[in-house]
């Protein structure tokens, strides 16, 4: 968790509060007007965390992909595993572009419309460790279901379970 005092407010435009935060965690990013990229290192493999800022709709779309391309003949097992996760979610959703065969996290904060629309630090916080939480919690589950020959219940059965102690 970062310090407030870490930055010169708790509140910045959107897209500023984003880099401010990359950039305090030394995560490399690149910004583009109103778009932010930044490559994250996690426990299973690099995410690439993108935000779009969204003024007219007072939007900022945020989507973490987990370097997971679905063929075509393992879409139907994985449509089906997105179902699933997708139950187990309070905030955001997995989805699936047809189009490329990319997996990806995505989620949306409304920005309050009056006056100047800022992002807090906390704000920032929740939008980018839950998602990429989200994505470590069950990549385990997109795996075995392309790679370990599981069906999508028994990947999420699998994937969720709880470990006491240590080994």
């Amino acid at each position: 968790m970062l310090d407030e005092a870490e930055f010169d407010r708790d509140d910045a435009a959107p897209i500023d509060m984003l880099e401010n935060y990359f950039a305090a965690h030394g995560w490399t990013h690149q910004r583009e007007d109103e778009e932010i990229v930044a490559k994250v290192k996690g426990s299973w493999t690099e995410y690439e965390l993108r935000a779009i800022w969204r003024e007219d709709d007072g939007v900022l779309q945020f989507l973490a992909f987990p370097d997971v391309r679905v063929a075509d003949d393992r879409r139907a097992a994985m449509y089906e595993a997105i179902g699933l996760v997708n139950e187990q979610l309070w905030i955001g959703h997995f989805e699936l572009w047809s189009a490329s065969g990319i997996l990806l996290y995505r989620h949306a904060a409304m920005i309050d419309g009056s006056g100047e629309p800022t992002l807090t630090l906390d704000q920032a916080e929740l939008l980018i460790e839950s998602a990429i939480d989200e994505c470590e919690r069950f990549y385990p589950v997109f795996q075995f279901v392309l790679w370990g020959g599981k069906t999508p219940a028994e990947a999420l059965a699998s994937a969720l379970i709880e470990t006491q102690g240590e080994a």
